[in-house]
């Protein structure tokens, strides 16, 4: 399920020309729009600094996927800089989206994030897909987790065939479908190919006869045993089974699926939400999808949104920093965020005459469901929380910058993950490097904060609409569509 995971001149543009105009007081009141009404003395806190560094970092995230993709064949390396590492399908998928948000903020042009669409869909759209275990990169129009960078096809016989992956992949191939969409010979060859892509999926056949869909199949015919229930980051999955042209999958499965959550709709660091610890299950699906004041069955039982919800667990991420039961250095309301992320490695310290456990990668969060916590920071669990709660994340990753930025911060945004209390070398603990699936919601939710521009072309996407209706969605944008 989870990977083994300001000083640049940035053009202006007219939107940004237009959210700067809205400051006022030093509060960007006018880009603080919550999907409902929130607590009277939840004050917005964004100041013009803060936008400033929000755009700074957002290009520079952006760079990432331009600068690290494969020129050849558009494949996403799953982590960078590392020299022959393998591509991800996920982060292949936060690509395709970057181009697009790309070519908008006139970071490139069209016709160059055209190109680059176009390359990787082809590509993607060549690579064999059989049941042998190696030589293909796929079966039944699922992918395998970590793909060769070069060949495209499975790296290692580790890497699994992933549901979820997949799953994200087709995000951004569907992203690519909606916003290329001018009568020319390139972006209509984009939309075919994007359709295509998402016909072969068959979801049917990764639920291996049982109810769920499974997280995975390795070769000759092994279905990973463990399946996409109870509340986490598959709503994207199932909302794309649901409406998928070829294969959909009952939509009585999505309220099957709610009825899974159990005990996750309860109560952490004093507000009632549904709990899920690392925060990159509440930020993957909302990357795409576009949740404020649409409701399915169990958020309107429970009086809610998902992105409501998501601001929540955002919060209470904050909160359980600010009470820091586990003591460590650094730890506060404008410093915090757990999610999966790389950590110093398995060890253990002396930090001041208390005994410390590290992790390597490993998912840590904060929630009444777990809490797996090592003083790791991961920027991107803040970062990818932005449009849930920019009042408190934006002061976080500038507080983050201004810091201990010369160590954390680099061309291509922030580093991965750091750890304060880890002693390493005399220093404290800083990974050396940049992971898709982390550098994909941060820049993905920066653009919806900033635009909502990926919500809104996610919006005029008819399978992403049909999922949510036969999700039993109702309200809000989809009724004014």
């Amino acid at each position: 399920m989870l990977d083994v995971r300001l000083t640049a001149s940035v053009k202006s543009t007219a939107r940004w020309v237009r959210n700067m105009t809205a400051l006022a007081g030093g509060v960007v009141a006018a880009l603080w729009q919550p999907s409902v009404a929130v607590a009277e003395d939840i004050k917005p806190a964004v100041t013009a600094q803060d936008v400033a560094f929000a755009q700074d970092l957002e290009y520079r995230t952006f760079h990432w996927f331009w600068d690290n993709a494969n020129p050849k064949n558009g494949l996403v390396p799953d982590r960078a800089p590392l020299p022959n590492g393998a591509a991800s399908v996920a982060g292949v998928g936060f690509g395709l989206t970057a181009y697009g948000i790309g070519a908008e903020r006139g970071y490139i042009t069209r016709d160059a994030a055209v190109a680059r669409t176009l390359l990787t869909l082809r590509f993607m759209s060549s690579l064999p897909q059989n049941g042998d275990a190696f030589g293909s990169a796929g079966y039944h129009g699922f992918f395998y987790h970590f793909l060769d960078p070069n060949t495209g096809l499975r790296v290692a016989d580790w890497s699994e065939l992933s549901s979820i992956d997949t799953a994200l992949l087709m995000s951004g191939v569907l992203f690519a479908q909606s916003y290329y969409n001018r009568d020319t010979p390139d972006e209509r060859d984009i939309r075919s190919l994007a359709e295509a892509l998402y016909r072969r999926v068959d979801w049917a056949w990764m639920r291996d006869g049982g109810q769920w869909v499974r997280m995975g199949w390795y070769p000759p015919g092994t279905f990973i045993v463990t399946p996409w229930k109870g509340y986490n980051e598959g709503m994207i999955l199932y909302l794309l089974s649901l409406a998928s042209p070829t294969s959909p999958l009952p939509p009585t499965l999505w309220d099957q699926w709610t009825q899974s959550f159990g005990g996750q709709w309860t109560s952490f660091e004093g507000k009632d939400f549904l709990n899920f610890a690392p925060l990159f299950g509440h930020q993957y699906s909302e990357s795409w999808v576009d949740f404020r004041g649409i409701q399915d069955a169990f958020s309107r039982a429970h009086q809610t949104d998902y992105f409501q919800n998501s601001r929540a667990a955002t919060y209470a991420q904050r909160d359980y920093a600010v009470r820091n039961p586990g003591k460590w250095v650094g730890y506060g309301a404008d410093l915090w965020g757990l999610t999966a992320c790389d950590g110093p490695g398995e060890a253990r310290q002396d930090s001041q005459g208390q005994d410390r456990h590290y992790l390597a990668y490993s998912a840590r969060g904060a929630g009444a469901d777990y809490i797996l916590d090592d003083g790791t920071i991961a920027p991107t669990a803040a970062g990818g929380s932005v449009a849930f709660a920019p009042e408190i994340v934006l002061p976080t990753l500038h507080a983050m910058y201004e810091r201990y930025g010369d160590r954390i911060y680099d061309q291509y945004g922030f580093k991965d993950s750091f750890n304060l209390t880890f002693n390493d070398q005399g220093h404290f603990w800083v990974d050396g490097q940049q992971l898709g699936i982390d550098q994909g919601p941060i820049l993905l939710m920066l653009e919806n904060w900033r635009s909502g521009f990926v919500w809104q072309v996610m919006r005029h996407n008819s399978h992403i609409r049909d999922g949510l209706v036969r999700a039993g969605f109702t309200g809000g944008w989809l009724n004014a569509q």
